[in-house]
């Protein structure tokens, strides 16, 4: 390149002369308009919710046995059980259901908030109702595993999970639950409430919060509802946890006891609420 033709690179800003037209000075500003710096359009950050229940993934869980006892909320939770013995009973149509939907009919009636404690195996079996229970603002959802094996052994004799199994057990649960939607939680809940440290330990990488209960119902294989209301109204405390099924052919009397219950609450001067406002 020619002497003239680095200097033409070198300086072409300001030189007119090496073949290209130099710079158009900026047009002035039209009258009334202000100058301003442009408009970035940028995409919001999604919001992050933390569902409740929610503990530090690598800890062992906490354990909640009952709420603060200073308040006057109870919360009752109902257990929807599913294990692979009932679900054979269904398919030879030894038992009509493990769904009872007039103990749904009266929560919704008198708008009653509460917890569901779900199997995946449930869910699984019963789509729409479990879709009922999610879409109702009053009902929350939790984990009670996928086929409510236990995760100790002698544990009412259900069958022993391996060791592990139990992390993939939970998980596959919330991947279950989570297509339905509503208020899902981190909240899980032990098959029999049978657990020890090795089971803890298997669900500390998923970040949930484990619930037992102070108040423990008996309503599976009660023959009347006259027990499951003595249960719980002795039991009951402000803050208490309450443990109710959901599981018709194995709590056949929960739905009738329910109303009792409710009105024993309401003289003792205590209101139902979901777990998550409860423990909130």
């Amino acid at each position: 390149m020619s002497l003239r033709g680095r200097l033409c690179v070198l300086l072409v800003l300001t030189l007119s002369g090496c073949g290209a037209a130099p710079p158009a000075p900026p047009a002035p500003p039209a009258v009334g308009v202000s100058q301003s710096p442009p408009v970035v359009e940028r995409t919001p950050a999604p919001v992050q919710s933390v569902q409740p229940g929610t503990s530090r993934s690598g800890a062992l869980p906490p354990v909640v046995q009952h709420g603060p006892r200073g308040v006057t909320k109870v919360a009752l939770t109902f257990d929807a059980d599913m294990t692979d013995a009932m679900a054979a009973r269904l398919r030879r149509g030894e038992v009509s259901s493990y769904a009872n939907l007039r103990l749904l009919d009266l929560l919704e009636k008198r708008r009653i908030p509460a917890t569901f404690f779900v199997t995946g195996q449930w869910a699984e079996q019963y789509p729409e109702v479990t879709r009922r229970i999610a879409g109702n603002p009053l009902f929350e959802v939790a984990n009670h595993s996928y086929e409510h094996a236990a995760f100790t052994g002698d544990c009412y004799d259900l069958p022993r999970l391996a060791p592990g199994a139990m992390t993939e057990d939970v998980a596959k649960t919330f991947r279950a639950l989570e297509p339905f939607g509503g208020r899902q939680t981190r909240y899980f809940r032990f098959p029999g409430l049978c657990h020890d440290r090795a089971a803890l330990r298997a669900l500390s990488a998923l970040g949930v919060t484990v619930i037992d209960g102070d108040v423990v119902s008996g309503d599976p294989f009660a023959r009347g509802p006259k027990p499951v209301v003595n249960a719980v109204l002795s039991q009951v405390r402000p803050g208490s946890i309450v443990i109710m099924h959901v599981t018709e052919a194995n709590a056949r009397y929960t739905d009738d006891a329910l109303p009792a219950i409710l009105a024993g609450l309401r003289r003792e001067g205590l209101t139902p609420v979901t777990l998550s406002e409860l423990l909130g």
